[in-house]
C-alpha cells in the first residue's frame, strides 16, 4: 500500500510540473500576412436563371399563321354593294314630224307634216325627217326634237329631166328653240312645230 501511494503522488507532481511550464511558440511558425485586397469590379446586374426553353413550333405551321395568331384579329366590317344608278329614260320616238316652212319673198307660211323617212317637196326645197323625238319625263326641258336634212332643186321643166338636187342642210331641229340650228337660206326659212305618231292628214302641196 506504501508504494502504490508514492506511485501515485509522482504521477500526479510530473502532470502538475507539464501543465504549469512556459510553452515557447514554435520556431518554424511565420506571422500570418495580411490578404491581398480583391480587385474592384462595376457591379453586375442579377439575370433570372433561364427558364425552360419553349418547344420550337411544328413544321406544318407558317409564317403568316404565326404572325396572324401574335396580331388581334381585325373586325370584319359588312360590306355593302353599292346602288347602281337609274338608267335615264328612253325618249319617245314618233313616226310624224309638223314642218313650218315660210317664204321671205311673199310672206307666205305653210304648215305640213313629213313622215319619218318620206321626202316632201316646199316649192324649191325638199324635206326628209330622219327622226322625230319628244324629250322623255326625267329631262329638264320638255322638247321635240327632229333629225332633218333639206335639199334644193328645182322642179323639171315640161319634157326635161329635173337637175340633180344639192343638200343644204342638215341637224337637228328644236321645236322649242328654233334659233338653236335654223336653216339658212336666203329665200326660204323652216323649222320643227311637233312630233306625232299618226299619218299626216294630207300631203304637201307642191307649188
Amino acid at each position: 500500500m506504501a508504494m502504490l501511494a508514492l506511485a501515485g503522488s509522482l504521477a500526479g507532481g510530473g502532470a502538475w510540473a507539464l501543465q504549469n511550464a512556459p510553452q515557447q511558440p514554435p520556431a518554424a511558425q511565420t506571422p500570418p500576412t495580411a490578404p491581398a485586397p480583391a480587385p474592384i469590379t462595376a457591379p453586375q446586374q442579377s439575370h433570372p436563371a433561364p427558364g425552360p426553353r419553349p418547344a420550337p413550333p411544328a413544321a406544318a405551321t407558317s409564317a403568316s399563321t404565326t404572325a396572324a395568331q401574335a396580331q388581334p384579329a381585325a373586325i370584319a366590317k359588312p360590306t355593302t354593294t353599292p346602288d347602281k344608278p337609274a338608267e335615264p329614260l328612253k325618249r319617245a320616238r314618233s313616226s310624224v314630224a309638223i314642218l313650218q316652212a315660210l317664204d321671205k319673198v311673199t310672206t307666205e307660211t305653210m304648215r305640213f307634216e313629213a313622215p319619218v323617212g318620206q321626202p316632201i317637196r316646199y316649192k324649191t326645197l325638199i324635206f326628209t325627217v330622219r327622226a322625230c323625238e319628244t324629250t322623255a319625263p326625267d329631262e329638264d326641258a320638255p322638247d321635240s326634237v327632229a333629225y332633218v336634212t333639206v335639199d334644193t332643186q328645182p322642179k323639171a321643166l315640161p319634157g326635161r329631166v329635173a337637175p340633180p338636187g344639192r343638200q343644204i342642210y342638215k341637224g337637228w331641229m328644236y321645236a322649242n328653240s328654233p334659233g338653236l340650228n335654223p336653216l339658212e337660206h336666203p329665200v326660204y326659212d323652216a323649222w320643227l312645230i311637233a312630233c306625232k305618231t299618226s299619218a299626216p292628214v294630207a300631203p304637201a302641196v307642191s307649188r
